[in-house]
């Protein structure tokens, strides 16, 4: 469902059963770790960068769990693509262009969601940024920003990367592997960081070995090259 603006939402969301802990959503097994309190703390704000995979990932266990989630500033955002990263698209809500009215879209979309992904179309002043963070702990809510956002409790991005599939000028690109690394304020403030497949062969966000470590999908690239070769 795609919609261009929101005006005024039910009290849908905020379900106890889609909690791990006391006030936290859920994330996949791999990013659990990138995180103070192994999830998304409601009333927090975190960032990834830009908007991408790992936006989208770190929506998904939440999505699939019961969560009622909303992006909105990214027109090339689609159904399709959240679906494919896990997300629900029944409980999936896609607001293209905000307006200039978007902190108040994006007030109400706290107040109506459990989880927004947003990407500001500007650098809020301080003033109405606390406004915002202050939406939502009161509604529990969880601000996810693909893009700058001083602040914030949590920051991932990615910091390395290396494409498998290709090599010696041909192939198909077929997994990504990167390094994400997180750092934040409080319990937060030691880097983390991991190697995930973001996305692996079969398009899921997993776990991978540090670089330099072959895995079992390299190892088979290698052998085809060779046998190829």
């Amino acid at each position: 469902m795609e919609v261009a603006q929101v005006i005024s939402l039910s009290p849908a969301r905020h379900r106890d059963d889609v909690l791990t802990g006391e006030g936290v959503l859920p994330v996949l097994p791999a990013l659990a770790g990138l995180l103070p309190s192994g999830g998304l703390a409601r009333g927090s704000v975190l960032t990834t960068g830009d908007f991408g995979l790992l936006s989208l990932a770190l929506v998904a266990a939440a999505s699939a769990d019961g969560a009622w989630c909303a992006i909105t500033g990214v027109p090339s955002a689609g159904v399709r693509a959240a679906a494919d990263a896990g997300l629900d698209p029944g409980r999936l809500v896609l607001i293209a262009d905000p307006g200039r009215g978007w902190p108040q879209v994006v007030a109400s979309l706290l107040d109506g969601f459990d989880i927004v992904l947003l990407r500001p179309p500007e650098q809020p002043p301080a003033q109405l940024r606390r406004k915002i963070e202050a939406a939502a702990r009161r509604y529990g809510s969880v601000l996810l920003v693909a893009g700058d956002w001083p602040g914030a409790q949590a920051r991932l991005q990615v910091t390395d990367e290396e494409w498998t599939g290709i090599g010696a000028g041909h192939g198909r690109l077929r997994a990504r592997k990167a390094r994400v690394a997180a750092t934040g304020r409080g319990a937060g403030e030691r880097e983390r960081s991991c190697w995930l497949w973001l996305p692996g062969p079969d398009g899921s966000v997993t776990a991978a070995a540090d670089a330099g470590e072959m895995t079992g999908l390299e190892r088979h690239d290698q052998q085809r090259l060779i046998s190829s070769g």
